[in-house]
């Protein structure tokens, strides 16, 4: 009798239960309803209105731009271990742009470089194998090339990079983590940023900004808010490898400078007038001397340079080190090291005009050289 007593108040429950369910499917929410009380009726929906002007133009913005921006999945090439047959497997993603209606594609150097292979996907859902055409580490730049006839994607239209403002609104498009055809929004943060790449190089004058640039946006392009071109996202500062709201991107003119000639060449050979200089001595020499500027460590022979009359440095045994020309400027821009004089001069056309502003013993000259490209 007590066991019996003991398990009535769990067999009522069961059989509470039961009802209730055997009664939900009858009648479904009218039980739910007179059970609890339930209001059932779904609550009214408060009518958005027009989306507002910026976000109207976001939105063109980014449909617009869509088709031109491509999913980039390079391959390499392994050996199966079933059959001993050489197989193309997946080794990371990117992102890159429609460059030209050739079917040229931009993307990063580092997107690309070791790869055995590449797979370009356009926002229609197609997928096309790639060819390598050429790269530029130093700005970290590489050239595919997909063959397409029919359907093919839309080229972006190229801004400019030398008149950009702080503050101004910037559209990174890119494919973050995998994540496909995505869009972040932002302003230029700061101009004329370095970043040493792993090759021990430096990349000059790039774009800061805070638009959210994760894994896998690189190569993707960063618009202005008119939709056009003014860089190719690179890289990020992060502890955590995610955004920290610090991304650079590659400025459009230094891109409209090297993609050509990785078209045409395969590579990329900066204007020349054959000074040759080099940071770590320049920091010596500078601390040394108390001289800020780019020493001219030799001129090679037949060059502009040396037709120009700069003076290289000498080494003498009475008087040891002997300093020729020290650059001060260049095209009436002040220069203190290398690399800023480097970036300078990446910025003049095969032959046009260098004016340099030296320093030479105690006084200050000016000579005009014209560069080669080599």
């Amino acid at each position: 009798m007590r066991d019996y007593l003991r398990s009535t108040p769990a067999l009522l429950i069961a059989l509470v239960v039961g009802f209730l369910a055997a009664m939900a499917v009858q009648y479904g929410g009218r039980l739910t309803e007179k059970v609890f009380g339930v209001d059932i009726e779904p609550r009214p929906v408060l009518a958005r209105g027009s989306l507002g002007e910026e976000e109207q133009a976001t939105i063109s913005l980014f449909e617009s731009r869509k088709s031109s921006v491509v999913f980039i999945t390079t391959l390499q090439e392994q050996t199966n271990p079933w059959t001993g047959h050489p197989m193309q497997v997946r080794s990371g993603t990117g992102s890159g742009f429609v460059w030209d209606e050739k079917g040229h594609i931009v993307t990063n150097n580092h997107v690309v470089a070791g790869a055995g292979g590449a797979l370009v996907n356009v926002a229609d859902g197609r997928s096309f194998q790639a060819r390598l055409v050429g790269t530029d580490p130093e700005h970290d730049l590489a050239v595919l090339r997909i063959e397409t006839l029919i359907g093919r994607p839309p080229a972006l239209a190229l801004g400019t990079s030398h008149d950009l403002k702080v503050g101004q609104k910037v559209f990174a498009i890119g494919n973050p983590f995998g994540l496909d055809w995505t869009l972040t929004t932002g302003i230029v943060s700061a101009l004329n940023r370095q970043l040493p790449t792993e090759d021990g190089a430096t990349i000059t004058g790039l774009i800061q900004t805070d638009a959210a640039i994760n894994p896998g946006n690189s190569g993707g392009p960063l618009l202005d808010s008119a939709g056009r071109l003014i860089g190719v996202n690179t890289a990020i500062f992060s502890p955590s490898g995610a955004s920290a709201g610090i991304g650079f991107a590659v400025p459009v003119d230094a891109v409209n400078r090297v993609v050509p000639q990785l078209i045409s060449k395969g590579r990329y050979t900066p204007p020349t007038i054959g000074v040759i200089v080099d940071e770590e001595v320049n920091k010596a020499l500078s601390q040394t001397f108390g001289i800020e500027g780019v020493f001219v460590l030799d001129v090679e022979r037949d060059s502009p340079a040396e037709q120009a009359g700069i003076r290289p440095a000498r080494l003498s045994r009475s008087q040891g080190f002997i300093a020729g020309d020290i650059i001060i400027s260049l095209n009436t821009v002040r220069v203190r090291t290398p690399a800023e004089y480097v970036a300078l001069l990446d910025e003049v056309a095969p032959g046009g005009a260098v004016t340099l502003g030296l320093r030479r013993g105690s006084s200050e000259t000016q000579v005009t050289i014209s560069a080669s490209d080599n």
